[in-house]
């Protein structure tokens, strides 16, 4: 079988999974829906099956609750693990190290950084509609990723390890000034310590549409590059005799994946193994070609962002976790295995 078919193959077989569980997540919650009616009210709108579903008797409340509440966030929390899975499967793959994640370079610890600016010392609307603490969330990680990248820079090339060990550098200078700024505005202390353990309590319609158009135009045209990630990861001298670019590859793959997961950062806070399990678990299952392991970890970082998320809503109802938590839960066991098996392979 074609490399086409076989990305297509498991790329539906993902995305019938998604469909089922987006309509079980969202029927799911303070008041339940039947999974008949849930089913009823999505297909109603969706144009061309509208016509054909008859929900006159179904309460005009679950309409909204479903439409205006859980939708929203189902989709945003799909978006956003997306985008961690694909940063994750960009990483990797330029660092050629399964236990590389979105975060590696401190993206995380910049948008932690920037979103305590904007919720201690920001108030209003943000931009276009955007929060102050995402636009500034946003901010920190983009300029994060900059600065990393120009320290790691050497004669116009971009040194791998440097660039680790400056991520590694700047992301604990951020995190001590986060931490300091939490001890001046200890008022301030619960709102900064739940954005940075992740979640989708800000989800919106207005949210969901600005983030799904960039998240897809940037992962959609990172893809293209996946051919040229298969041959890196042969070595840059085997790569340059391909043919490849190896420094504008870097360059281009590099950005993209720091800006992928700033943007998912700056909507939904601090959300961790999400780019490195996923990414990792469907190598095992398709293999290490990235032209099949990038969209099917992509639709698989959905599946897992949203079965995380509806268990963080609904455990410990009315009570909320941060979607953070459930996914460090599950993550960190994973990572330990990922440790443990790479000792055993050095030793």
């Amino acid at each position: 079988m074609g490399t086409g078919k076989r990305t297509l193959k498991y790329v539906f077989a993902l995305l019938l999974v998604l469909i089922l569980l987006v309509v079980i997540a969202a029927s799911v919650g303070a008041a339940r829906i039947s999974l008949k009616d849930t089913g009823l009210i999505i297909l109603s709108f969706i144009p061309g099956f509208n016509h054909f579903v008859n929900s006159s008797y179904i309460e005009h409340q679950n309409f909204i609750i479903i439409s205006q509440i859980r939708l929203p966030r189902i989709f945003l929390s799909i978006f956003v693990g997306i985008a961690l899975a694909s940063a994750g499967v960009i990483f990797q793959g330029l660092f050629r190290n399964p236990m590389a994640d979105p975060f590696v370079i401190g993206v995380s610890a910049g948008a932690a950084f920037g979103a305590t600016i904007g919720l201690v010392f920001i108030s209003g609307a943000g931009l276009a509609g955007i929060s102050a603490t995402a636009v500034f969330a946003l901010s920190g990680a983009v300029a994060t990723t900059f600065l990393v990248y120009n320290i790691a820079k050497i004669k116009g090339k971009v040194s791998v390890i440097t660039l680790l060990l400056s991520g590694i550098a700047l992301s604990a200078m951020l995190s001590a000034m986060t931490y300091l700024i939490m001890i001046f505005k200890t008022h301030d202390m619960a709102k900064i310590v739940f954005w940075v353990m992740g979640g989708m309590t800000s989800a919106s319609w207005n949210n969901f549409f600005i983030l799904a158009p960039v998240v897809t135009i940037l992962v959609v045209f990172s893809g293209f590059f996946m051919r040229d990630l298969n041959i890196l990861s042969l070595g840059d001298e085997r790569a340059v005799q391909l043919g490849v670019q190896t420094e504008k590859v870097k360059k281009i793959l590099l950005v993209m994946a720091s800006l992928i997961a700033a943007v998912a950062v700056s909507m939904s806070g601090i959300i961790g193994f999400v780019g490195l399990v996923t990414p990792h678990i469907l190598r095992l299952i398709v293999g290490p070609d990235h032209k099949i392991l990038y969209p099917a970890s992509a639709v698989a970082g959905g599946i897992v962002l949203l079965i995380s998320d509806t268990v963080a809503r609904t455990v410990l109802m009315p009570r909320e976790i941060p979607v953070g938590i459930i996914t460090s839960i599950i993550g960190v066991p994973f990572f330990l295995y990922l440790l443990a098996k790479s000792k055993k392979e050095v030793f």
